[in-house]
Formats: structure tokens, C-alpha cells, sequence
């Protein structure tokens, strides 16, 4: 629960920082001016103290988020690494299960995507380009689901990723806004990030080979006879 819970800020801060320094995003640390043209936007007046909200929002994102998100999380994390994901692993093994999983849950959110969730200027191209993500991002949580034996992980994990993703635009230049096609968790830098923190996951600590009937919320425990 911990590594799902903190780890997740983690990849977030390690995207945007390769971003960055891939020249994908411009950030405004100083200023904020993307924070506050959003507010001006809502019609909210900007406060002095512009970095100690900043900070306070970053700070409960990471420590509050999963909590706070674990509801709407707990929805899909029951049925698609609870119920699916071991199924998959069974039937196709830890990998192809796992990737497998992650274009279903992608293709799931079509209805959304092909309005442009996520990524607009790519109206309905985004249902297919979403399901990029959700295979890197699945193998992750996946994992998590399967060397731990139960969802609530993957449900942290995923609550984690609903809260802290948005942080690129607390800290993003109005100037040049980021593109999330391309910088951040959910862009191609984020994919590359979660694909080598999945690969390396599956390579030094092997996940456990479920059987179909396993539980969604935990497995249970088999001694021997």
C-alpha cells in the first residue's frame, strides 16, 4: 500500500522532470502563470500566497488523493484488476495477461475518449491513443494487484494517478501551456516511465500466478495439506 500510495507521485514528478528536461514542457516555479490564468478562468482571484497553495494542494494530492479517490477507483480496480487481470495472467501469462488487461480497460473508456478526454486536440483519435497509457499504466497496477494478493493497491494506485496527474498544471508556464500528448504521466514520456518501472517490476520481483477462481478483493491463503 505504501509503495502504491507514495510511489505513484513519484513516476508523476519523474515524468514531468524528463519532460522538462526533454524541452516537452515548459514549468513556471516561480510564478505559476498557468495556475493562475485557470483561476481567472473559474473567476477566482488569485492570492498573494500563490505558492503556499501550491504547496498545500501538491501536498494533499499525494497524501490525501488515494483516499479521496478510492470510491470511484474501487469501481474500476474491482472488476478490471480484481476480476480480470487474474483470469488473463492464468489463461496467457504474467505479461500478455497484463498487457491484454490494459487494452481492455483502455478500449472501456472509449465512450469518453472519443469526445477527446484527456487529450483534446486529438478529439476522437483519443479513445485510441488512451489505451497507450492504460497498458503501461496497467502492468503497474496489475502487479501491484498480483504480488500483493488483493486490489486495494491497485485501488491506492489508481486513486493516486485520478489526484496528482493534474499537479503539471499548478506548475506549467500559461505561456506554453503542456501538452499532454506527449509530456507528464499520461503522455508519451509517462508511458515510457511507467513501461521501464513495469518491466523492471515483472523482471526482479515476479508476480504470483494466479488461478481463475481467485477474489477480487483478496486471495485466500492455500496450505499445503
Amino acid at each position: 500500500m505504501l509503495l502504491a500510495w507514495l510511489g505513484v507521485p513519484l513516476l508523476v514528478a519523474v515524468s514531468i522532470a524528463l519532460s522538462a528536461a526533454l524541452g516537452l514542457v515548459s514549468l513556471d516555479l516561480t510564478r505559476f502563470s498557468l495556475f493562475q490564468e485557470a483561476l481567472r478562468a473559474q473567476g477566482a482571484q488569485v492570492p498573494a500566497g500563490l505558492s503556499t497553495m501550491v504547496t498545500v494542494q501538491v501536498v494533499l494530492a499525494v497524501l490525501a488523493g488515494p483516499l479521496l479517490n478510492a470510491v470511484p477507483a474501487l469501481g474500476e480496480e474491482w472488476g478490471w484488476r480484481g476480476w480480470l487481470v487474474p483470469r488473463l495472467v492464468a489463461a496467457r501469462g504474467p505479461v500478455a495477461g497484463l498487457i491484454l488487461s490494459g487494452v481492455v480497460w483502455g478500449l472501456w473508456h472509449a465512450p469518453l475518449t472519443l469526445l477527446g478526454y484527456n487529450y483534446a486536440r486529438l478529439g476522437p483519435w483519443a479513445a485510441l491513443y488512451f489505451v497507450g497509457f492504460c497498458v503501461a499504466a496497467g502492468v503497474v497496477f496489475g502487479w501491484l494487484r498480483l504480488r500483493s494478493g488483493s486490489v486495494w493497491p491497485a485501488v491506492a494506485a489508481h486513486g493516486s494517478v485520478n489526484a496528482v496527474t493534474g499537479v503539471v498544471v499548478l506548475l506549467g508556464d500559461a505561456a506554453a501551456p503542456p501538452d499532454p500528448v506527449v509530456a507528464g504521466l499520461t503522455g508519451l514520456v509517462g508511458w515510457a516511465v511507467l513501461a521501464v518501472t513495469g518491466v523492471a517490476l515483472l523482471r526482479f520481483f515476479p508476480v504470483r500466478q494466479p488461478g481463475p477462481a481467485t477474489s477480487p478483493l483478496t486471495e485466500p491463503s492455500h496450505a499445503d495439506p
